[in-house]
């Protein structure tokens, strides 16, 4: 019961990681909080955690409807003691493609808006509605999803790359200006993880993932919420501003 009675909110908490995480605290205790698009999924995700759960449709984008989420909390709790930024996005696609000397194919300015948006500004968002109550009360802690992309690069992810390596350095900033009120921010990379988007993926894809992989699988969506309850208990008392890559000793591009 590392996490008991601790009000975790949790963006993007109804599918993938998101849910794991979600699973992973409510065993531990918590009073999980789940945000995210997906109405049906949400409140199927809260009838599997129990009554001390609850679902907020919003969109990370929207500030107003993260402020909302955020009071809405508040007032039924009167605290935040955690925050995991896990809500994302893929929109994958080369920088450019040539044929010749034409182009034939290129990332779009809205697939990389969109992410941008979500992945990026989403986690902005979200943690600069909470950041004051977390202020007010003398402690909270703040997770942030990146990814072993944001750190090493990966072909055909312009975009996604570049909000995940923004979080790591938003990471970095919030730790050390949030640090002088008891709030630990810290962030976890995964590595290549079996959730539904990856299932969905060709099989000789997922058979290069496992290769690239020196521990020779994908990770499990629950092995990455396990870094996240270690990151939100007291036994991480002494960390903020860190990067932990739950990975299978993956170096992208080797």
């Amino acid at each position: 019961m590392r996490v008991k009675d601790k009000v975790t909110l949790i963006t993007g908490g109804a599918a993938g990681i998101g849910l794991a995480t979600a699973e992973r605290f409510a065993e531990e205790g918590a009073k999980v909080v789940i945000g995210d698009v997906n109405q049906e999924a949400g409140e199927a995700a809260i009838k599997r955690l129990g009554p001390d759960s609850s679902f907020y449709k919003f969109d990370v984008r929207d500030r107003k409807e993260v402020g909302d989420w955020i009071q809405g909390v508040l007032s039924r709790y009167g605290r935040v003691d955690v925050l995991v930024n896990n809500a994302g996005i893929l929109r994958d696609s080369l920088l450019v493609k040539m044929k010749g000397d034409e182009v034939i194919k290129q990332m779009t300015e809205s697939e990389f808006d969109l992410v941008i948006a979500i992945n990026l500004k989403g986690v902005f968002n979200c943690t600069q509605a909470v950041a004051p109550a977390m202020i007010r009360q003398g402690r909270g802690v703040i997770l942030n999803a990146t990814s072993v992309v944001g750190m090493d690069g990966n072909v055909g992810q312009t975009n996604y790359i570049a909000t995940k390596s923004g979080v790591i350095g938003m990471t970095k900033v919030w730790a050390r200006e949030l640090g002088r009120y008891n709030i630990r921010v810290n962030a976890v990379a995964p590595g290549f993880t079996e959730t539904e988007i990856l299932k969905s993926m060709p099989s000789q894809i997922l058979e290069g993932m496992r290769v690239r992989t020196p521990l020779g699988r994908l990770g499990q969506p629950r092995e990455i919420a396990n870094a996240y309850l270690f990151l939100a208990s007291d036994e991480a008392s002494f960390i903020t501003g860190t990067v932990l890559r739950v990975d299978g000793g993956i170096v992208i591009g080797t």
